[in-house]
């Protein structure tokens, strides 16, 4: 199996079954991805350097506006798509086997977990997990210690809070939290049309 084939499989959603073909070179992808973010996350890198490294873990460029804080992990790093001006924070997991998609201008908070992949919940097949994509929008802001499950989409603006499970869809422009995430209010019209900040002006 080569890696398009791999992704092809996860992408289709198709089950990956303990032992198949499919499986294995999950193993195969998930050495590359530790030495990839174990050089990552080993002593300082320059914005340069961690742009390199993360280019190298997804296997494109990232855009040069691309920001993050190690240390990061993932097991895979190749089903990532980046957007623009993206920043994630120390600490965050991405197991992005289903697919991982940011869109432009998000903020990804301390420790977030970003997890596309289910086990299968009879134990005679526990080992088999599911993959499902998260697609994240643009302009989302995800809060520290929050948590994204398989197959969740967090609309455009929308806010999910600190320490929040998120397991189904998040409309664009309304802020979630709790476990599991409940919508706890929509951003206001003035919160949604209010201009960027300037650099001369003091808030």
């Amino acid at each position: 199996m080569e890696l398009h084939d791999f992704l092809d499989h996860l992408n289709q959603g198709k089950t990956v079954v303990g032992g198949s073909p499919a499986h294995q070179f999950m193993h195969q992808a998930s050495q590359e991805a530790l030495r990839v973010t174990g050089q990552l996350n080993t002593g300082y890198h320059t914005p340069e350097e961690i742009r390199d490294l993360f280019s190298q873990l997804i296997g494109k460029p990232v855009d040069e506006t691309f920001a993050l804080f190690p240390p990061f992990s993932s097991d895979c790093g190749k089903n990532i798509t980046l957007g623009k001006r993206i920043f994630i924070n120390a600490g965050c997991r991405f197991q992005d086997q289903g697919g991982i998609t940011i869109g432009d201008d998000v903020l990804i908070g301390h420790n977030v977990v970003l997890a596309t992949l289910n086990h299968d919940i009879a134990p005679s097949r526990r080992a088999a997990m599911h993959p499902a994509p998260i697609v994240i929008g643009n302009k989302v802001w995800i809060g520290s210690n929050a948590t994204i499950l398989a197959g969740v989409t967090i609309g455009e603006g929308a806010i999910v809070a600190a320490g929040a499970v998120v397991t189904r869809d998040v409309p664009p422009g309304v802020i979630v939290g709790g476990v599991p995430a409940k919508v706890l209010r929509p951003l206001t019209q003035e919160e949604l049309d209010a201009p960027p900040w300037t650099t001369d002006e003091t808030p």
